[in-house]
Protein backbone atom coordinates (compact mmCIF):
# COMPACT_ATOMS: atom_id res chain seq x y z
CA UNK A 1 0.00 0.00 0.00
CA UNK A 2 2.01 2.95 -1.01
CA UNK A 3 1.22 6.54 -1.67
CA UNK A 4 0.43 7.29 -5.64
CA UNK A 5 2.48 10.26 -6.72
CA UNK A 6 2.33 12.79 -9.52
CA UNK A 7 5.56 13.11 -10.76
CA UNK A 8 7.09 9.55 -10.79
CA UNK A 9 6.65 8.90 -13.90
CA UNK A 10 6.98 10.96 -17.45
CA UNK A 11 3.61 12.43 -19.09
CA UNK A 12 2.54 10.90 -22.69
CA UNK A 13 2.87 13.00 -25.67
CA UNK A 14 -0.82 15.01 -26.08
CA UNK A 15 -2.24 12.36 -23.23
CA UNK A 16 -4.42 13.04 -20.32
CA UNK A 17 -5.25 10.67 -17.72
CA UNK A 18 -7.67 10.63 -14.98
CA UNK A 19 -8.68 8.36 -12.13
CA UNK A 20 -12.11 8.63 -11.13
CA UNK A 21 -13.08 7.30 -7.73
CA UNK A 22 -16.12 6.94 -6.26
CA UNK A 23 -17.38 4.05 -3.84
CA UNK A 24 -20.80 3.37 -5.51
CA UNK A 25 -20.21 3.77 -9.24
CA UNK A 26 -23.47 5.40 -10.03
CA UNK A 27 -22.20 8.33 -11.64
CA UNK A 28 -18.60 6.85 -12.37
CA UNK A 29 -19.22 4.92 -15.51
CA UNK A 30 -21.21 7.73 -17.29
CA UNK A 31 -18.52 10.03 -16.79
CA UNK A 32 -15.97 8.10 -17.86
CA UNK A 33 -17.63 7.51 -21.35
CA UNK A 34 -18.63 11.18 -21.93
CA UNK A 35 -14.67 11.69 -21.27
CA UNK A 36 -13.18 9.50 -23.48
CA UNK A 37 -15.07 10.80 -26.38
CA UNK A 38 -12.97 14.23 -26.28
CA UNK A 39 -11.50 14.07 -29.64
CA UNK A 40 -8.70 17.50 -29.08
CA UNK A 41 -6.54 15.23 -26.48
CA UNK A 42 -6.29 11.39 -25.66
CA UNK A 43 -7.74 11.32 -22.54
CA UNK A 44 -6.88 7.70 -20.18
CA UNK A 45 -9.99 7.34 -17.78
CA UNK A 46 -8.96 4.86 -14.46
CA UNK A 47 -11.80 3.67 -12.79
CA UNK A 48 -11.23 2.96 -8.66
CA UNK A 49 -13.60 2.49 -5.31
CA UNK A 50 -10.92 3.96 -3.36
CA UNK A 51 -7.30 3.84 -2.84
CA UNK A 52 -4.98 2.16 -2.16
CA UNK A 53 -4.52 1.29 -6.07
CA UNK A 54 -3.50 -2.48 -6.38
CA UNK A 55 0.41 -2.93 -6.51
CA UNK A 56 0.65 -5.34 -8.96
CA UNK A 57 -0.07 -3.13 -12.32
CA UNK A 58 1.80 0.10 -10.77
CA UNK A 59 4.22 -0.70 -13.80
CA UNK A 60 2.17 0.03 -16.61
CA UNK A 61 -0.10 2.28 -14.82
CA UNK A 62 0.35 5.81 -16.49
CA UNK A 63 0.84 8.85 -15.36
CA UNK A 64 -2.12 10.40 -13.06
CA UNK A 65 -3.03 13.86 -13.88
CA UNK A 66 -5.96 14.47 -12.28
CA UNK A 67 -7.34 12.71 -9.53
CA UNK A 68 -11.33 13.44 -9.05
CA UNK A 69 -13.18 12.17 -5.40
CA UNK A 70 -17.04 12.18 -6.89
CA UNK A 71 -19.68 12.12 -3.21
CA UNK A 72 -22.56 11.27 -3.69
CA UNK A 73 -24.24 13.45 -0.88
CA UNK A 74 -27.08 11.06 -0.55
CA UNK A 75 -24.87 8.42 1.07
CA UNK A 76 -22.39 8.52 4.10
CA UNK A 77 -20.63 6.12 2.67
CA UNK A 78 -19.36 7.87 -0.32
CA UNK A 79 -17.99 10.98 1.71
CA UNK A 80 -16.20 8.55 4.05
CA UNK A 81 -14.16 6.61 1.50
CA UNK A 82 -13.39 10.12 -0.39
CA UNK A 83 -12.11 11.12 2.96
CA UNK A 84 -10.43 7.55 3.90
CA UNK A 85 -8.94 7.85 0.28
CA UNK A 86 -7.02 10.63 0.83
CA UNK A 87 -3.95 9.26 2.80
CA UNK A 88 -3.09 7.57 -0.08
CA UNK A 89 -1.81 10.36 -2.23
CA UNK A 90 0.87 12.29 -2.26
CA UNK A 91 0.93 15.72 -1.06
CA UNK A 92 2.57 16.74 -4.36
CA UNK A 93 -1.44 16.00 -5.55
CA UNK A 94 -2.78 18.72 -3.76
CA UNK A 95 -1.09 21.24 -5.69
CA UNK A 96 -3.87 21.81 -8.53
CA UNK A 97 -4.04 17.87 -9.10
CA UNK A 98 -6.81 16.80 -7.18
CA UNK A 99 -10.96 18.43 -7.27
CA UNK A 100 -14.10 16.41 -5.56
CA UNK A 101 -17.34 16.59 -7.58
CA UNK A 102 -20.77 16.04 -5.90
CA UNK A 103 -23.63 14.49 -6.77
CA UNK A 104 -27.33 15.20 -5.79
CA UNK A 105 -26.60 18.35 -3.92
CA UNK A 106 -30.39 19.26 -4.54
CA UNK A 107 -31.84 15.87 -3.55
CA UNK A 108 -34.11 17.02 -0.62
CA UNK A 109 -33.51 13.76 1.41
CA UNK A 110 -29.46 14.71 1.36
CA UNK A 111 -28.70 16.27 4.98
CA UNK A 112 -26.84 19.91 4.71
CA UNK A 113 -24.78 18.87 7.02
CA UNK A 114 -22.78 16.51 4.66
CA UNK A 115 -22.73 19.16 2.28
CA UNK A 116 -21.06 21.29 4.93
CA UNK A 117 -18.66 18.48 5.86
CA UNK A 118 -17.31 18.27 1.78
CA UNK A 119 -17.10 22.06 1.52
CA UNK A 120 -14.64 22.07 4.20
CA UNK A 121 -12.98 18.87 3.47
CA UNK A 122 -12.42 20.65 0.04
CA UNK A 123 -11.71 23.99 1.49
CA UNK A 124 -8.75 22.83 4.13
CA UNK A 125 -7.05 21.08 1.08
CA UNK A 126 -7.53 24.16 -1.21
CA UNK A 127 -8.86 22.02 -3.80
CA UNK A 128 -12.16 22.41 -6.40
CA UNK A 129 -15.03 21.52 -5.40
CA UNK A 130 -17.36 21.06 -8.67
CA UNK A 131 -21.41 20.41 -8.70
CA UNK A 132 -22.90 17.86 -11.25
CA UNK A 133 -26.08 16.77 -12.13
CA UNK A 134 -25.78 13.14 -13.06
CA UNK A 135 -29.07 12.34 -13.79
CA UNK A 136 -29.69 14.16 -17.19
CA UNK A 137 -27.45 13.51 -20.15
CA UNK A 138 -27.25 17.24 -20.02
CA UNK A 139 -25.58 17.02 -16.66
CA UNK A 140 -23.09 14.78 -17.34
CA UNK A 141 -22.02 17.01 -20.63
CA UNK A 142 -21.73 19.65 -18.04
CA UNK A 143 -19.89 18.30 -15.52
CA UNK A 144 -17.51 16.08 -18.03
CA UNK A 145 -16.84 20.06 -20.14
CA UNK A 146 -15.73 20.84 -16.31
CA UNK A 147 -13.45 18.32 -15.93
CA UNK A 148 -11.69 18.46 -19.39
CA UNK A 149 -11.06 22.13 -18.73
CA UNK A 150 -9.53 21.59 -14.90
CA UNK A 151 -8.05 17.82 -16.50
CA UNK A 152 -6.00 19.29 -19.86
CA UNK A 153 -4.19 22.41 -17.41
CA UNK A 154 -2.96 19.38 -15.00
CA UNK A 155 -2.06 17.68 -17.78
CA UNK A 156 -0.04 20.26 -18.90
CA UNK A 157 -1.68 20.62 -22.38
CA UNK A 158 -2.57 24.51 -21.90
CA UNK A 159 0.45 26.63 -22.66
CA UNK A 160 0.94 29.00 -19.33
CA UNK A 161 -1.70 27.89 -17.47
CA UNK A 162 -0.15 25.49 -14.60
CA UNK A 163 -2.37 23.21 -12.38
CA UNK A 164 -1.82 25.17 -9.49
CA UNK A 165 -2.52 28.22 -11.01
CA UNK A 166 -5.98 26.90 -11.77
CA UNK A 167 -6.58 25.55 -8.55
CA UNK A 168 -6.20 28.87 -6.78
CA UNK A 169 -8.99 29.97 -8.70
CA UNK A 170 -11.43 27.46 -8.19
CA UNK A 171 -11.06 26.32 -4.96
CA UNK A 172 -13.42 26.12 -2.51
CA UNK A 173 -13.52 28.29 0.05
CA UNK A 174 -15.68 28.81 3.29
CA UNK A 175 -17.84 31.63 4.14
CA UNK A 176 -16.96 32.52 7.76
CA UNK A 177 -20.50 31.97 8.94
CA UNK A 178 -19.99 28.36 8.28
CA UNK A 179 -20.20 27.09 11.36
CA UNK A 180 -23.20 29.05 12.16
CA UNK A 181 -26.96 27.42 11.44
CA UNK A 182 -28.94 27.94 8.81
CA UNK A 183 -32.59 29.20 8.85
CA UNK A 184 -33.74 26.79 6.42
Amino acid sequence: MSLLKPFSKLPGLNTANILLVESEEQFQQSLADALVEETSVTVNVRLAKSLPLPMENDESRPRIDLVVFIINLTSELSFQSAEASLKYLDPGYFLGKVCFMVTNARNASSPAERLDAVRKLAASLHCPLLFAEDQTPDGVASATERLLTILKVAAGLVPIATALYVSNLTRCTLPLDIDQPSFD
